[in-house]
């Protein structure tokens, strides 16, 4: 399988304020809370090529996620200024999204983290093996 490169091209950051609902009983933001991080900055980076959720569903394909990496290198903290970053780097036969969580301020690294999508037909509940058109049409690329 040819891995595609995105070099950049699609990426999207987004800044959050750590809430209070988000903190464990350490007075850290909780482990799991992270995945709701990156969602944030994935819409972002869907809205960006013009294809959040919406418009993928109006285009007859779903995309569940298959498989999700976090890293954790730091805590976030109430009040913290978080700056999330999504980018596209394999789109090909899947869509696969490297994200990056920092402290806004210092740029300090907490956490990096990976989701891998695949594009499933609504009508028939299949997997495609190879993205859709409309994935490589949004992105502005040729399809294979």
């Amino acid at each position: 399988m040819r891995k595609a490169k995105a070099a950049a091209r699609w990426w999207a950051e987004v800044e959050v304020q750590v809430q209070f609902f988000d903190l464990d009983p350490m007075q850290i933001v909780w482990h799991g809370n992270y995945v709701k991080y990156l969602e944030v900055a994935r819409c972002a980076l869907f809205d960006k090529i013009g294809y959040n959720y919406e418009q993928m569903r109006d285009s007859g394909y779903m995309w569940p996620i298959i498989e999700m990496n976090l890293r954790y290198a730091g805590p976030a903290v109430f009040g913290q200024r978080l700056l999330l970053r999504a980018e596209i780097v394999e789109w090909e036969n899947r869509l696969r999204i490297d994200y990056l969580v920092q402290d806004a301020a210092s740029g300090k690294r907490l956490n990096r983290a990976t989701t891998t999508q695949v594009a499933v037909d609504i009508k028939s509940g299949e997997m495609c093996f190879a993205s859709p058109a409309i994935l490589f049409e949004k992105l502005g690329v040729a399809a294979p």
